[in-house]
């Protein structure tokens, strides 16, 4: 398997393979608490909504994506404008080879030269070692962990919460 992936700007074109990455994880795993994919209109709109104010990644080899990243608000109110929330979902046959490191890496850095200071991570399950692994070997530190706070799958799921300057 060729590893020469690229990183660029997601682009509206784009969405059928973000939203065929996103659905897989949907119903398969609890990265995201959503119990069903929204709609390509749905998503059309998130995209909009996201990229419009924020970074939005996608790896891509050749003319496949592969995954892709993005930042969004963090919390709505003005006092928070400095902070954003993370996302980063990446093809199961390319996990554990770089590829989310290298969209993490590019993510941190365009939220850092639009002036954003801090980036937080909500790891949807404390079993999602992969996620916290990733976050800390990019300088994410644990914040804290929210105790069976949501539910999908049949079973109750933690929450863990981590941050990173970026200043």
């Amino acid at each position: 398997m060729s590893m020469d992936f690229s990183i660029r700007d997601a682009q509206l074109n784009d969405i059928d393979a973000i939203l065929e990455i996103y659905s897989r994880s949907v119903m398969e795993e609890t990265a995201s608490w959503e119990y069903y994919p929204p709609s390509k209109e749905e998503m059309i709109i998130r995209f909009e909504n996201i990229s419009a104010k924020y970074p939005y990644l996608i790896a891509h080899i050749d003319n496949e994506i592969i995954g892709y990243a993005y930042a969004s608000l963090f919390r709505g109110r003005e006092g928070w404008r400095f902070a954003c929330e993370n996302s980063v979902y990446v093809k199961p046959k390319y996990h554990g080879l770089g590829i989310a490191k290298a969209l993490m890496n590019q993510l941190c850095d365009k939220c850092a030269q639009i002036g954003l200071k801090t980036m937080v991570a909500v790891i949807g399950d404390s079993e999602n070692q992969a996620s916290i692994a990733l976050h800390k070997s990019l300088g994410f530190v644990h914040v804290c962990t929210f105790s069976k706070i949501g539910f999908k799958f049949d079973k109750w799921l933690d929450s863990v919460i981590m941050q990173k300057s970026l200043a």
